[in-house]
């Protein structure tokens, strides 16, 4: 089927109209129009918006590429460290700093924060209390996979994937325990039982879990002008339920939950408060895709 600039995406939603080969979805807010800016990418797994309009994306492969404006892709860049993957593991998240010089590391379960360079702030809270290491911030996390700072409060808030189950939304603060794998409201894979409980002294509750698990993947708050009704939302990605999370926030609590793009049948990797006041997406396929979503004219 051919498309004109301007033709209705019929069996989304009658009577609306978009640009040529995007489509248009119903929401609490209105409806909302989503285009493809780049396409032909394996495994898109995190976006950085660069000066000029372009994006920097990783593929989980160990590639990185710069997509233009136009949505154009260059070749892979150089200077990449190797990167060993298999299955799920590759080449992760990418992320900015304003000199744009940062390198973060992770330790397995753990947040942690560190300078630029490399060395670890003297008010981290494991600072010269060995064996812990000083670069820890946080701990009792399970395959953490999105940090988003409150744009309001700022503070940090995290989700992480649970086993079959218990997929979280916590709010993280200094040195705390978030309690994997002691408690937690999932089960093992096989089925079995993984955790003593759902809670204990002395560690942290999240915010919001997910039982069955949605996968989530990718996490932003939005703060653009484009679609207002949503301003101060949550979005998470989701894999395995291949939707978008859209969940009011109200200072430190959760409230309501909206599945968005359910029609789309992409697992969503990544979420992206972009420059422009649009929310951009990354698809996770081997011919992974950049979204834009805006509001229908």
């Amino acid at each position: 089927m051919r498309w004109s600039a301007a033709v209705c995406a019929v069996g989304f939603v009658t009577g609306a109209c978009a640009p040529a080969g995007a489509q248009v979805f119903h929401s609490s807010a209105g409806d909302v129009v989503v285009e493809t800016v780049a396409k032909g990418l394996d495994h898109p797994w995190a976006l950085a918006f660069l000066p000029a309009g372009r994006t920097l994306v990783t593929e989980r492969p160990g590639r990185m590429r710069i997509v233009a404006k136009d949505g154009a892709l260059s070749p892979t860049l150089g200077c990449v460290p190797k990167v060993f993957a298999s299955g799920q593991g590759g080449l992760h998240d990418v992320v900015l700093d304003r000199g744009f010089a940062q390198n973060l590391a992770n330790d397995l379960g753990k947040i942690v924060r560190i300078r630029p360079d490399g060395s670890v702030p003297p008010d981290n809270p494991f600072v010269g209390k060995p064996p812990a290491k000083p670069e820890i911030w946080s701990y009792g996390h399970r395959n953490p996979q999105g940090l988003a700072f409150h744009p309001v409060t700022g503070k940090l808030w995290e989700h992480e994937h649970g086993p079959r189950g218990g997929d979280e939304i916590n709010l993280i603060e200094k040195g705390k325990n978030y309690g994997w794998p002691v408690i937690g409201y999932g089960i093992d894979y096989s089925g079995a039982k993984i955790h003593e409980s759902t809670h204990k002294q002395g560690m942290e509750q999240p915010l919001k879990y997910w039982v069955p698990s949605i996968a989530p993947s990718g996490m932003a708050f939005y703060t653009g002008s484009q679609l207002r009704a949503w301003r101060g939302n949550l979005f998470v990605g989701a894999l395995a339920a291949q939707v978008l999370v859209r969940l009011e926030v109200d200072g430190d609590k959760v409230g309501k939950e909206e599945r968005l793009l359910q029609g789309l049948r992409e697992r969503i990797r990544d979420v992206r408060d972009g420059p422009d006041g649009a929310l951009w997406l990354a698809t996770d396929s081997s011919s992974g895709r950049i979204l834009r979503i805006t509001p229908a004219k």
